[in-house]
């Protein structure tokens, strides 16, 4: 049986006449990478700041290294890493002497030099903070979450404003974090960046637990059927009806339950007449296919 990290049954806040959650049950395995996705006004940011004992809830338990996190024990602090979204901390200072500074905080910490190799900062620890770039200022702030040697994570839209090359290095991190064996629990709204590092995807809509499965299998994702677009240049011939659907720009789509038979009969056709589509692309259902079915996008309190 594996190790049970985080639990939470019949979680539920209310503000007043709202219910910012409504009863979600969830829970997260020691080693684990769970992502929480969900539209602002899902419940997603109150969800976590209970696990983090920042609110209180209404109702329900929760549990986190199996400890109240509403009482704020020294043993879950010293225990759990916490990466919010934005953070403060002194710009004279290099990279060695903060995470230095902040490891002393702990009775049990990490060497620094291991927590600047895991974050990809070992060239920079005699830079000053204010020097950094904004992705290794971010890799900075997983470094103090980690000096305590955690064991549970929570990373909160740890890449909001990274360029695509910045994003992948903080990807890295993250899976050197898996790699040490800690336990993640990562919230963001980029589908590829879940898709990319969790084991496991919960989605929160209207306060409620949607969904929840592997990012390749949730909701029934890998039973969707596949779509196949196409557009066929001008002077075409007239095309079959293999039940696609005419788009905006021209083309058309097809839904496909094989899309390895479909693709091979639009595309033998074509071939047959001697021409070749201007476009042709065959695609499986992504995460943020089912992310939009699941959320509609609604919005409200977080």
């Amino acid at each position: 049986m594996s190790e049970r990290v985080i639990d939470v049954r019949g979680l539920v806040k209310r503000y007043g006449d709202l219910e910012a959650v409504g009863g979600i049950d969830l829970h997260v395995d020691r080693g684990e990478v769970i992502a929480l996705l969900g539209p602002n006004g899902a419940g997603k940011t109150t969800a976590v700041e209970i696990l983090e004992g920042y609110r209180t809830k209404t109702a329900g338990e929760v549990s986190v290294l199996g400890l109240d996190p509403a009482t704020r024990p020294r043993d879950l602090r010293e225990r759990v890493g916490i990466v919010l979204q934005s953070t403060g901390v002194d710009p004279f200072l290099t990279v060695r002497e903060t995470v230095t500074l902040y490891a002393g905080y702990y009775r049990r910490h990490l060497p620094t030099d291991e927590v600047l190799a895991t974050v990809g900062l070992s060239e920079k620890g005699d830079a000053r903070v204010r020097r950094l770039s904004g992705g290794q200022q971010r890799r900075l702030d997983v470094a103090i979450a980690l000096a305590g040697d955690p064991e549970l994570l929570f990373l909160d839209e740890p890449t909001t404003g990274f360029d695509p090359s910045a994003r992948r290095n903080a990807w890295e991190v993250v899976k050197n974090l898996a790699a040490m064996g800690k336990t993640v629990f990562l919230t963001t709204h980029y589908m590829d960046e879940a898709q990319y590092l969790a084991d496991r995807v919960a989605v929160i809509a209207k306060g409620e637990i949607v969904a929840e499965g592997p990012p390749d299998t949730i909701a029934g994702r890998d039973r969707m059927l596949a779509r196949i677009r196409f557009r066929a240049p001008a002077g075409t011939p007239a095309l079959p009806s293999w039940g696609q659907e005419p788009q905006a720009d021209g083309s058309c789509l097809l839904r496909a339950e094989d899309p390895t038979k479909s693709a091979h009969e639009v595309a033998g056709w074509a071939l047959d007449r001697g021409f070749s589509f201007e476009l042709f692309e065959v695609t499986q259902p992504s995460l943020e296919d089912v992310y939009l079915d699941l959320t509609g996008g609604e919005e409200g309190m977080t």
